[in-house]
């Protein structure tokens, strides 16, 4: 067989016979490489250890010591997966099963129903038997026939190889008896995987088009080792903990329900209350900071969003139009700034009026697809914390660096601390995405920089996150589950000034172009109070807890009215306090007060209500404490304005 050439990441050039395995390689160069390496990559494609290489070029190993062989691991483990339930259920079909960020999962059709997550353990113990059997992993090219022969009996796997352009290669990965429809990148063999754990179930649409049939999606995560896998599910049980979905059903904060659609929640007092005081707080912040309010309408002619591009660039995320029969459409709209745009374009503008700063607690419908739509987090429905400040070039630096200082104010008043800051440009590659300006480019991205270090705050950069229409500062922050989302952004905004032909009179008399600063200082209503559900574990500091007092006399025909004048007195004042007129033991109603979370829970009884007095258990604490109640009403009112901060003692 002739000889091929391989040259390795060092630089260094060997010859080898043709039909030579990766696993051969590796052995050559030291047996303790050949344990650690996963899988190799030759000409940039993935080659599997035991796979022959009849081509040379640039080739290397991985090995387990790489994060990148931890995603072969979990996709590996799809494969065992899906191996496993073929023999528990030989009907089943499969649809695709990638890794992802914290794990791996596969899409199943199962027409004798569905599987349940009680079946789990023997799912399991199917999956560690393939493993005891150590089935080597090998992949191997097949003609397109072959593939439509092989995959006959699995409609899924044939759309899939339909859909593949004539000239693509179609490769099987083979293990034992399973076949699987793959590209590589997968362990030498299933004795490879041991430490695995399947974690839920959920539906999903074929190929994420709600036209397609709904599917089961199974997911799993995988390790290579045991003391990594247990530390994740421990992560994982902590945020199911913090999961604002089973909080605020226990709270009573919020809910979903087909009956009023998909993706539009129901917010229920308790959860009005937290939304109102936030609605309240950041209004009066911006209203500090310069800013003017603003109603605008939740929908507008769909011209508008042509005109500022939202229409070419997002169409695909926007409710369809809605025809008036007279030529109008309609658009429910995904955006405020083009609503805003038009307040600043309603009068002549000067330069005396620049910086122009306009806000708005703007309510926007984005047609999410059903599989990504969760609890509070991703709606159709949502209201942003939006604002849009027109500036002159020379004004731009020191509003951005106001607008940094009034999101880490407003950061320092939630305690949250967890965030870092992302500088987001655009992909010079991405001429679709990204309107056509070098120079703009290039200013606007040096401006940001600029700014940022002139703060002295650290940040990374991101290609390819910018908005079509500028570059952007993101503060992204960690969520329960430990991934990480946007929660404020700062964009920068030369495109739509252009687009509205926006202008003012300068000092010279004559017009000139504002530039337009984009800005959500906490995101929506709806990601916020999920984010802070989470963060707090629904026990919310005093100011933000739907209920911040409960009073409970000890017998409420000697002690109610008492309690009663009590919690009118402090409802007079603001406070969100309610009185607890069940009949039940008082033991248990401390504990109910205790398991909702709420701040002070207030017990009163004949001394009490002799004295004037309070005794108080604060959420969290086993310790009573009696004080006078022109006192606590004191406290209570100096830890609301505080933000609950440092008013422990």
């Amino acid at each position: 067989m002739a000889e091929i050439e391989i040259k390795f990441p060092d630089g260094a050039v060997k010859s080898f016979e043709g039909g030579i395995t990766p696993l051969e390689i590796a052995n050559g160069i030291s047996k303790s490489l050949a344990k650690k390496a996963v899988s190799g990559r030759l000409n940039g494609e993935y080659i599997g250890m035991h796979d022959q290489m009849m081509i040379g070029g640039d080739f290397e190993l991985i090995t387990k010591d790489s994060e990148e062989a931890l995603r072969l691991l979990r996709h590996s483990t799809s494969h065992l997966m899906a191996q496993a339930l073929k023999r528990l259920h030989p009907e089943m079909h499969f649809g695709v099963g990638p890794a992802i960020d914290n794990g791996f999962y596969y899409d199943t059709d199962n027409d004798a129903g569905q599987v349940s997550v009680e079946e789990f353990p023997v799912i399991e113990k199917i999956m560690h038997k393939i493993v005891e059997e150590n089935l080597p992993i090998v992949s191997r090219e097949i003609s397109r026939d072959e593939a439509l022969e092989m995959f006959k009996d699995d409609p899924y796997k044939v759309e899939l190889i339909n859909d593949l352009p004539v000239d693509e290669k179609i490769s099987i990965a083979v293990q034992g008896e399973h076949i699987e429809l793959d590209k590589g990148g997968l362990v030498p063999s299933t004795g490879w995987i041991k430490h695995f754990k399947l974690t839920s179930v959920a539906g999903a649409y074929w190929r994420g088009k709600s036209s397609n049939p709904m599917l089961q999606r199974i997911y799993g995560t995988a390790f290579w080792n045991a003391d990594d896998l247990q530390a994740e599910l421990k992560r994982r049980d902590e945020a199911k903990e913090r999961d604002h979905r089973r909080i605020g059903a226990q709270q009573d904060l919020f809910f979903t329900s087909q009956e009023v659609g998909s993706g539009l929640p129901v917010w229920m007092p308790n959860g009005a209350a937290i939304r109102r005081t936030l609605e309240r707080y950041i209004v009066d912040r911006e209203l500090e900071a310069g800013y003017e309010h603003v109603y605008t309408p939740i929908l507008s002619n769909l011209d508008l969003y042509k005109t500022s591009g939202h229409w070419d660039h997002y169409h695909d995320d926007m409710f369809p139009p809605m025809d008036m029969g007279d030529g109008e459409f309609l658009e429910l709209r995904p955006m405020n700034c083009p609503s805003h745009i038009q307040v600043y374009n309603h009068h002549p503008r000067s330069y005396k009026e620049l910086p122009l700063r306009i806000a708005e607690l703007g309510m926007m419908h984005r047609y999410e697809k059903s599989g990504a739509l969760t609890g509070l987090s991703r709606v159709r429905e949502m209201t942003l914390n939006d604002g849009h400040t027109f500036v002159t070039l020379d004004q731009i630096e020191a509003e951005f660096k106001n607008i940094l200082n009034l999101m880490i104010d407003v950061y320092n008043d939630f305690n949250i601390s967890d965030y870092r800051f992302r500088l987001s440009y655009r992909d010079p590659e991405n001429t679709e995405k990204y309107f056509d300006d070098d120079e703009m480019w290039a200013n606007s991205q040096r401006m940001l920089k600029a700014a940022m270090d002139d703060m002295g705050l650290d940040y990374f950069e991101a290609e390819g996150e910018a908005a079509f229409y500028g570059p952007k500062l993101d503060v992204q922050i960690k969520t329960a589950l430990g991934g990480e989302e946007t929660l404020s952004t700062i964009q920068l905004d030369f495109l739509l000034p252009e687009k509205f032909d926006l202008g003012y009179v300068g000092p010279d008399g004559e017009q000139h172009r504002p530039v337009m600063i984009h800005r959500g200082v906490i995101s929506t209503m709806e990601r916020f109070t999920a984010y802070l559900i989470e963060m707090y574990k629904g026990a919310f500091p005093t100011w933000l807890a739907p209920h911040q007092v409960r009073v409970i006399p000890v017998n409420r025909e000697a002690h109610g009215s008492y309690a009663q004048k009590i919690v009118e007195q402090l409802k007079h004042q603001g406070v969100r306090a309610e009185y607890e007129a069940r009949n039940e033991k008082l033991g248990y109603l401390i504990r109910d007060a205790q398991s909702l979370k709420i701040p002070y829970t207030l017990v009163i009884g004949d001394d009490e209500q002799n004295n004037e007095s309070v005794t108080i258990r604060r959420f969290g604490s086993r310790d009573t404490e009696n004080m006078a109640l022109a006192e606590f009403e004191q406290k209570l009112l100096a830890d609301i304005a505080n933000y609950s901060r440092d008013t422990q003692d």
